[in-house]
């Protein structure tokens, strides 16, 4: 999605207002320079380019400098706004959504670099005596420049209004997550998967087995989230070293300083290697979608979770991270499943790594779920259509039992609730339903 890319930066407010100052910095440099040649008569430039005089340039900058500063500060007081409103009704692992946005960088960017050219051109703009210096293409400019900052003003207000309801957010999340899943398969498909034979699985056992009883332990140089392995070059270090490993951490895993992060056999290349694998392993003090998945699927609970709340008690927007978490868990299925161990250039096993199985993803996905829906029938309900919906798409019976367990915990406890007849008639009816999707006996 080249077009997304474009629009969704560092999460930062600083890196683009920066660029776009300096950008306007060197363009005020060579205009001034443009209009003391025409100051000197080196050059003339059209008779359209003229605003006037001193007093009359002075005045237009006065004004736009007014104009440029009060709507600045207002684009800050309303980003800090939406970000006070982001944190407190989505949380604040989503906070990077709304920093990052393309849009708001280049509005505050452009508002900004509009005041600083104005500004200079403002200082330079002057009259001496009989000398006279007016920058006639420098104001030209700086008018240009504030036109197209109003121009972003509108497309800023436009997208805030939209950025921060509910269903974009929730929709985002899960384009965000099918591009991280696009990315796994795409990595997947560069290495082969290991044969599915007697003498294949019993070469991984017995690496994992290894790696264990004997390995090398490389440990975790900071306390962190590991937000991103680079497959490609532990494989480049392993071949060059004819050494093999065992990663004990994945994306989005927490680890502390000083643990165990990955386990090297032969245990005397350990200390040698270790700089290499370290630099390749990622880590940092939040989580990531790049590789870490089961983030976004975590964000969507987070979202679900708080308009369960008693605080806030949305159950519409609630029923609607249930209905999403349904369509990221077919997604997930629907997409290759992450390679457990990766050859080497040569074709020796060199790299074993245990990905997320998917009775943990189910659980992450609808365990906190179902217990904020609580004395909630339409969460239970909702629940139990989205495993049944689920179910032609899950063939393999482990998957369906995933789902199962959470249709018999749902069950369980609504028996215990006190509902209503009507309530407790419908949500065993969904309960029937999803059973025999599932295959139940």
């Amino acid at each position: 999605m080249p077009g997304r890319h474009l629009l969704e930066l560092r999460a930062d407010l600083w890196r683009v207002p920066l660029l776009l100052c300096l950008a306007t910095l060197l363009l005020f440099l060579v205009t001034v320079r443009v209009d003391l040649a025409a100051a000197h008569g080196a050059l003339r430039l059209p008779d359209w380019l003229s605003i006037g005089g001193p007093d009359d340039a002075r005045a237009i900058l006065g004004a736009m400098l007014g104009a440029v500063s009060t709507v600045l500060a207002l684009i800050f007081s309303v980003a800090l706004l939406v970000l006070s409103m982001a944190v407190s009704q989505f949380g604040p692992r989503i906070l990077y959504r709304f920093v990052r946005d393309g849009i708001t960088q280049l509005t505050i960017g452009l508002f900004l670099a509009s005041f600083v050219h104005t500004l200079l051109a403002f200082v330079v703009t002057r009259q001496m005596g009989a000398h006279q210096f007016v920058p006639q293409l420098t104001l030209l400019c700086s008018v240009l420049l504030v036109i197209v900052s109003f121009a972003f003003l509108v497309v800023f207000s436009h997208r805030t209004a939209v950025s921060i309801q509910t269903q974009n957010v929730v929709a985002h999340i899960v384009a965000d997550l099918q591009g991280a899943l696009a990315e796994r398969a795409a990595v997947a498909s560069v290495y082969p998967a290991l044969a599915q034979t007697p003498a294949g699985i019993a070469a991984l056992e017995a690496l994992r087995a290894r790696c264990a009883a004997e390995g090398g332990v490389v440990r975790a140089w900071r306390t962190g989230f590991v937000q991103e392995v680079d497959v490609e070059a532990l494989l480049a270090v392993a071949d060059a070293a004819d050494v093999a490993g065992r990663l004990l951490h994945r994306p989005g895993q927490f680890v502390l300083q000083d643990a165990p992060l990955c386990q090297l056999v032969p245990a005397t290349r350990t200390e040698e290697l270790t700089p290499a694998i370290q630099g390749a392993i990622k880590i940092g003090p939040h989580r990531t979608l790049k590789q870490d998945f089961e983030f976004g699927i975590a964000q969507l609970v987070e979202i679900g979770l708080r308009a369960l709340s008693p605080a806030v008690n949305d159950t519409f927007t609630g029923l609607t991270c249930i209905d999403w978490l349904g369509d990221a868990i077919r997604t997930i299925h629907a997409s290759p499943v992450p390679r457990e161990a990766y050859p080497g250039g040569s074709g020796a096993l060199r790299l074993l790594w245990s990905p997320p199985r998917f009775e943990r993803i189910v659980k992450t996905a609808f365990d906190q779920i179902r217990q904020a829906g609580a004395g909630n029938p339409a969460v239970h309900i909702r629940l139990l259509q989205t495993f049944a919906q689920l179910a032609p798409h899950l063939a393999e019976a482990p998957l369906r039992e995933a789902l199962l367990a959470q249709v018999e915990a749902i069950w369980e406890a609504t028996s215990r609730e006190s509902l209503v007849k009507a309530d407790r008639a419908d949500i065993e009816a969904a309960y029937r339903i999803a059973r025999e999707a599932l295959g139940a006996r």
